[in-house]
């Protein structure tokens, strides 16, 4: 009896085990890097296929992304930003460490297939403390349109990259989409 509970079981946990070594050869996970930079959610690969999270490759790509629980459908939307960083009627993207600078910052957006509600520029030192240029609650029917700062007076304190950051809400209740990024170099005297 002893003899016959112990061949079961170790029949049972040899289908077990061999089930999963195969579920485990069967699928794979691979690391994803965008830009140089490894995504957090790492990928999976099987049957010849990669499978990457939507969420964080639109993230990473700077795109907005909507689940539509209906249809059980996914869509991704990238708008095309391009920022324009003046000081008077000069263009610039290097500054100076120490200076103070009083800039607006233009950008010009288009390919928008889909509405928004509000625009938010801020800006990022090199240490990561971000502090809001500008806000607007907007209202856009069209795929394209430009959107200008009132001046924004900024000390440059410390020497690296700087980040503009445009970010999009699609709807009121909906968190900041970064959709887009301009770097300035403040460089030491």
């Amino acid at each position: 009896m002893k003899f016959r509970k112990l061949l079961i079981a170790t029949l049972v946990l040899s289908v077990w085990g061999g089930t999963m070594l195969f579920a485990d050869s069967a699928s794979q996970r691979v690391r994803v890097i965008v830009n140089g930079a490894e995504l957090d959610d790492a990928g999976i690969f099987t049957d010849g296929k990669t499978y990457l999270s939507v969420r964080q490759v639109a993230n990473t790509l700077q795109s907005l992304v909507f689940w539509d629980e209906s249809s059980k459908k996914v869509t991704i939307y990238k708008p095309n930003v391009h920022m324009f960083l003046f000081q008077d009627t000069t263009i610039f993207g290097n500054v100076v460490k120490g200076n103070k600078i009083t800039f607006k910052v233009f950008a010009q957006i288009d390919n928008l297939l889909t509405d928004i509600s509000a625009v938010k520029i801020t800006i990022a030192d090199p240490g990561g403390d971000e502090q809001v240029i500008q806000s607007k609650n907007v209202s856009v029917d069209k795929d394209n349109f430009w959107y200008r700062t009132d001046d924004y007076t900024y000390t440059f304190n410390s020497a690296g990259k700087y980040t503009i950051n445009f970010y999009m809400k699609v709807n009121a209740a909906d968190d900041w989409k970064l959709v887009s990024q301009k770097t300035i170099t403040a460089k030491a005297p």
